[in-house]
């Protein structure tokens, strides 16, 4: 549990490799993640780690992965009622994870929203026709110490 309490947001990266063992425990995170009526096939991953494509990325949206060594490129199917959602609980597993790992990541939107417009780009990176991104995680070692806001009295809360 102190992992959820200890994810924040990072927008600073050390120059760091990741190892592939850290790697595949958030691929793993990723594959647990629920989705909506067991659709599986509605959500895809790409794993960016070529400093090539991720500069490329950066180049595309405006610097908003923030020179991360890792990038999780959640992409959803274009018609899926519950893909963004898929995205968003998956992207939450791997955020989580990442902090127990010792690792950070921030969960981008305006990134997305760029992304889509190069669909060949997106091809490139591994992602499949008729799917569009969802999130973008950029992950790594954080550049500083930073701590986590307190978020213990983020939202209205109703109990009847």
């Amino acid at each position: 549990m102190n992992a959820i309490f200890e994810r924040r947001a990072v927008r600073e990266y050390a120059n760091e490799k990741i190892d592939e063992e850290k790697i595949q425990k958030l691929i793993d995170a990723f594959q647990a993640a629920p989705c909506a009526l067991h659709q599986t096939e509605v959500m895809e991953l790409s794993v960016i780690t070529d400093p090539e494509l991720l500069k490329k990325i950066e180049d595309n949206t405006n610097n908003s992965c923030y020179n991360a060594p890792l990038v999780f490129m959640i992409n959803t199917k274009k018609d899926s009622q519950f893909g963004e959602r898929d995205a968003s609980v998956a992207a939450e597993n791997v955020m989580v994870e990442a902090v127990d790992l010792g690792l950070a990541s921030v969960y981008v939107m305006g990134g997305v929203i760029a992304l889509n417009k190069f669909p060949e780009f997106q091809k490139e990176l591994g992602m499949d026709e008729g799917y569009e991104t969802s999130v973008l995680l950029p992950i790594g070692y954080p550049a500083d110490n930073g701590k986590p806001e307190d978020r213990s009295n983020r939202y209205k809360i109703v109990r009847k």
